[in-house]
């Protein structure tokens, strides 16, 4: 690996790190504090459809947030010795997988405050999704 290489895909490698911090300490957060976590998310939903579905969507979301998590920090790793970017292409996958399903959440729950407050996020991962795809480079 090369120093050029490393520096050409800097803003990528640092956009992977960020992403990986983010959802491996939700992911985290949802399992130390599940009561706390689902308690909020039960009252949150109370008065949507998604209501008997909250224990089973924090299982997911938690599983989507630490997958997205653990593969960008893999990914890292895997690209300063491979030069492929392509785990941390699916991991911003994951990532918007995730945010979506949040966003779609916050607008269920009439969240509208919060809802906004994921897009920086999407935003971010977006752009890591852009900067890592194997499908959109010029060979």
């Amino acid at each position: 690996m090369s120093i050029e290489t490393i520096a050409q895909n800097l803003p990528a490698l640092f956009a992977a790190l960020l992403v990986s911090i983010l959802f491996i300490q939700s992911g985290l957060d949802k399992i130390f504090d599940r009561r706390g976590n689902l308690e909020w998310l039960t009252g949150h939903f109370s008065k949507t459809f998604l209501a008997p579905l909250v224990p089973i969507l924090l299982v997911t979301i938690t599983v989507m947030e630490l997958a997205a998590g653990v593969l960008c920090a893999t990914g890292i790793v895997y690209f300063l010795f491979t030069s492929s970017a392509v785990l941390i292409f699916v991991a911003s996958v994951i990532a918007a997988f995730s945010i979506t399903s949040l966003f779609f959440g916050q607008r269920i729950a009439k969240d509208y405050a919060g809802a906004a407050i994921l897009i920086p996020y999407f935003i971010l991962v977006a752009i890591l999704m852009y900067l890592t795809s194997p499908f959109s480079k010029a060979s």
